[in-house]
């Protein structure tokens, strides 16, 4: 088979390939059997139709188009694998010479000719890592830190008392609400506990409710949020049925004693500190994960494939009913040439620094998600398996890997200028050295790798 690949820009190019009749050949052998098999010839078996009658009754150009849909993806990947593209689209295929009509002598049946229009990954250049600094905030606990921590864990333990007292912000409301347009009734709730300022209802609610007393109703204008009549106005009635306040334990001992482990509440303060200096340690982990993307993004101009940012736009509006919403449309379009852009940068990234994944890295990945979803790990595995996306999964693990990779060659510093150490997140070249010999296993097999777990005798779970 012969190829060849014309550049068209940089996100796109077209590949010319020739398939020869020989490497066609099992294809058309293919063809004559599954047509044997679907078609009845008096005289013949089923199956065991000779090639020249399915030439006679069903004809040659049927058995060539049946061979050529067959054989045309097989061609396809071998020609990208040849010539090292990274499609990010499907391609647009014209087949342009077909072997002759007529069954011919050996040496004269003619070639598979077919061209490919693909958007790919485009080549990118990178700067040098070790030339590059991130400054991240400071890991400074203040007081204010801890008091906040403490609070929360408080609200945890909190009761809620009824108030006879107009409602508050930050109050508990009991409330029966009732939504009109015009003369219609489109929305009733009964009984719900609401929080004045959580803001997770309907705009305007939160001001509606504070200075309302038990047994009192206002009403106010808002846009529905759910529902048929979504994004409709709609006049609302809400009633306070009850107010309560939320009454929190006093910060001593014994309420040290009923939160957690310790005896004192100064035991309990120590530790409410060290979990703010590790959160914040981890926020400086993320902050500078996500200063080098900008910085690299930045640095480096990384055309798009615009074919593939307005199929992801067109699946993302579809999805919400939102085809004719131009406004949403462009800030959608924004967000996936952001994301697209991201990904090329990651993935020529994680090519440079030829980052391998596990199968222990991946599993552990997998089983995460899974808990994201609710699933069962096993039963989250073999669907994502059944629908092709381990491999888009490895791809994932292999992005987070490169940047965790790359932060231990960027110059990671603070405020003040001093170097900061991230391996507690971001790992050392020793612990995957270590992994690299353990498991040895190439990001290519570790999809098939998993997707054997997930039908092992081994739950995933006892794999992580």
């Amino acid at each position: 088979m012969k190829s060849a690949v014309e550049t068209l820009d940089p996100t796109k190019v077209k590949l010319s390939v020739e398939v020869t009749y020989d490497e066609l050949k099992p294809s058309i052998d293919h063809a004559y059997q599954h047509i044997a098999e679907s078609v009845t010839v008096p005289g013949f078996r089923k199956g065991k139709v000779p090639p020249r009658i399915i030439d006679q009754r069903v004809g040659r150009p049927a058995v060539i188009e049946h061979a050529v849909n067959e054989g045309l993806s097989g061609f396809y990947a071998e020609a990208v694998r040849e010539n090292k593209l990274r499609p990010m689209g499907q391609p647009e295929v014209e087949v342009t010479k077909v072997p002759g009509l007529v069954a011919a002598a050996p040496g004269e049946e003619g070639e598979l000719h077919f061209t490919a229009e693909v958007e790919v990954r485009p080549e990118i250049t990178l700067p040098a890592l070790d030339g590059l600094s991130v400054t991240v905030d400071d890991v400074e606990v203040t007081d204010e830190d801890v008091d906040a921590r403490l609070d929360a864990l408080r609200e945890r333990f909190g009761s809620l008392v009824g108030v006879d007292r107009p409602a508050e912000s930050g109050d508990f409301v009991v409330i029966d609400l009732v939504a009109a347009i015009g003369d219609e009734q489109v929305d009733q709730v009964a009984g719900t506990s609401y929080q004045i300022g959580s803001g997770n209802m309907l705009e305007g609610l939160d001001e509606a409710l504070v200075g309302l007393s038990t047994g009192e109703t206002t009403t106010f204008e808002t846009e529905l949020v759910g529902g048929d009549r979504k994004g409709e106005k709609a006049l609302v009635t809400v009633t306070a049925t009850a107010v309560k306040e939320r009454q929190l334990p006093e910060v001593d001992d014994e309420f040290a004693q009923l939160a957690s482990e310790f005896d004192t509440i100064d035991e309990l303060k120590a530790d409410l500190r060290e979990q703010a200096g590790r959160i914040k340690a981890s926020n400086q982990a993320v902050q500078a994960r996500d200063l080098l993307v900008e910085k690299l993004t930045t640095e480096v101009e990384i055309p798009v494939p615009s074919g593939v940012v307005e199929a992801e736009v067109h699946r993302h509006l579809e999805s919400e009913g939102r085809l004719e919403d131009d406004e949403h449309r462009a800030e959608v379009t924004e967000q996936a040439q952001t994301a697209l852009r991201n990904q090329i940068l990651l993935d020529t990234l994680a090519e440079q620094l030829d980052i391998k994944v596990s199968q222990s890295e991946l599993l552990d990945y997998l089983v995460s998600a899974s808990r994201q979803y609710g699933m069962d790990p096993n039963t989250f595995i073999t669907t994502l398996d059944q629908q092709g996306q381990i491999p888009a999964m490895v791809a994932e693990v292999a992005r987070s890997k490169a940047l965790a990779v790359s932060l231990r060659q960027v110059n990671v510093v603070d405020g003040s200028g001093a170097a900061v150490d991230l391996s507690e997140f971001i790992g050392t070249e020793e612990e995957d050295a270590a992994l690299d010999e353990a498991e040895a296993t190439p990001a290519a097999d570790a999809a098939t790798d998993v997707s054997s777990v997930a039908f092992g005798e081994d739950s995933a779970d006892e794999k992580a």
